[in-house]
């Protein structure tokens, strides 16, 4: 007789994001990103040049634009040349994949850990607890978040808290991203927690003579991770598009620092005659929304509990 063997939640989970073959290329994708960001220095070193090297030789002494064809394309520069400055296009992207990924990943953590502890506290514990977190929810919803950080980033100076220069910028980009994208995570969690909170296994925890953090973080959180996991997933790709825009408007990372905002600015003054220059950067921009956003839906249907998928 055939035995029968029972599956976790996990396996459950992990053999419907097997069969969504779209939802594992978006994944695959995100990996692939997240490898060319880590090993920047090392693929730059085998497939490019370093990315505030000028390359004038390879631009036209007259219009000061790439030379050959597809803005410079060649086995040497593999995306062609920046105009005017003659910088490897290649690595600048690669090396901007680090700053719109460590921005995009670091600033969810923020949001993720906020907005779990302050959903979590008013979903649990209702009354004024929750009406108040509620209003500083909506207050936070509200509040334009890109004038904001435009704002703050023109008052800053280049000197903070012992960071300098770009890594000034990055920091107050996480911070700010994070702190304003919090109150998204904080709604589902709320909800989430607004139901988890009468059935039956809280019921009898409570009755065990378990007390409010053991009921939180024990029986309340494990079950949230799910929901968590998937909308941090969503997250990070609207937290990259955040940052190109912060970039594109002059309040993302200072020059000669590479972001995928900052090309798509300068590509500006010269999109007309060298269109390539705006290509690149703009279709990394989209695959990588769409890669994550790909995953994001694939791993939201196959943790979904009623899923027949």
């Amino acid at each position: 007789m055939k035995k029968v063997e029972g599956r976790s939640l996990k396996q459950i989970a992990w053999n419907r994001l097997k069969r969504d073959k779209v939802a594992l290329a978006g994944g695959i994708t995100v990996l692939v990103l997240v490898l060319v960001a880590v090993f920047a220095p090392l693929i730059v070193g085998l497939l490019g040049h370093p990315p505030n090297d000028f390359h004038q030789d390879k631009l036209d002494p007259l219009t000061n634009l790439p030379t050959g064809s597809f803005g410079g394309v060649s086995s040497d520069f593999l995306f062609g040349v920046e105009p005017n400055k003659g910088r490897d296009v290649f690595s600048r992207i690669v090396y901007g994949a680090r700053i719109s990924l460590l921005v995009a990943f670091l600033a969810a953590v923020v949001a993720v850990v906020l907005g779990t502890l302050f959903g979590i506290i008013a979903g649990y514990f209702g009354g004024w607890v929750d009406a108040l977190i509620s209003r500083v929810m909506d207050v936070l919803l509200s509040f334009p978040q890109l004038l904001f950080i435009i704002s703050l980033v023109s008052v800053l100076p280049d000197d903070l808290l012992g960071l300098q220069g770009t890594s000034v910028r990055v920091a107050i980009l996480i911070l700010v991203i994070g702190f304003f994208g919090w109150p998204y995570v904080g709604r589902i969690v709320r909800g989430q927690t607004l139901s988890l909170r009468e059935r039956e296994y809280v019921e009898a925890a409570r009755s065990l003579g378990g007390g409010r953090r053991h009921i939180l973080f024990k029986e309340l959180l494990p079950n949230l991770v799910a929901p968590i996991t998937v909308y941090a997933t969503l997250m990070i790709p609207t937290n990259i598009l955040t940052e190109a825009a912060l970039s594109f408007l002059g309040a993302g990372v200072k020059p000669p620092t590479a972001s995928w905002g900052g090309m798509l600015r300068d590509a500006l003054e010269t999109y007309e005659h060298d269109p390539m220059f705006m290509v690149f950067p703009g279709v990394t921009i989209f695959i990588t929304v769409l890669a994550f956003n790909l995953f994001g839906d694939g791993l939201r249907d196959a943790l979904d509990p009623k899923g027949t998928r």
